[in-house]
């Protein structure tokens, strides 16, 4: 089965979308490294993506010098997503992001990389989330504050969903 290493930001996003459920619906595996979620996730959140089936990987000690190397290299990038790119791209696995200088590295490097509005797609693809459902999912991810989706790519998706409802 795939494995998919995920940021911070993807699963922030997609739990503002309230899809957390369903995204372990998917037929991949999704992990984590393990600072990243010592720093970020640990807590009732954490446990909660632990009980859906979230891995949590620790680096071996070439990954780890990996991860100091990249971040050394990219300073604009943080350790745990420098973590999460070492963690892929060791592994041979497909990175999941949400951060624009992450996606801009890994593709430099021909890392396979997705976003969010990917996994909506695979979701609406296998039928997993109900049209209508997405609609809302993806308003609740685009309206909030913080958010770093291509607003073109939102209003597509948005227009596509509410035509099939």
């Amino acid at each position: 089965m795939r494995v998919l290493v995920s940021d911070t930001s993807a699963i922030i996003d997609l739990e503002r979308g309230s899809l957390l459920q369903d995204l372990f619906r998917l037929p991949f595996e999704f992990a984590v490294p393990d600072l990243l979620f010592h720093r970020e996730l640990k807590g009732p959140l954490g446990e909660q993506l632990i009980a859906l089936g979230l891995r949590v990987e620790e680096l071996t000690p070439d990954e780890v010098r990996r991860a100091t190397s990249t971040r050394r290299a990219n300073l604009a990038l943080s350790v745990p997503d420098a973590f999460a790119f070492s963690l892929a791209t060791v592994r041979g696995w497909t990175l999941l992001t949400g951060d624009g200088g992450l996606r801009q590295l890994a593709a430099s490097t021909g890392l396979s990389v997705h976003g969010v509005l990917w996994i909506l797609d695979q979701l609406e693809t296998g039928r997993h989330v109900p049209n209508d459902r997405l609609h809302a999912c993806l308003t609740a991810i685009s309206t909030h504050p913080r958010c770093r989706l291509p607003t073109a790519d939102v209003r597509k998706r948005l227009a596509r969903y509410a035509s099939k409802t």
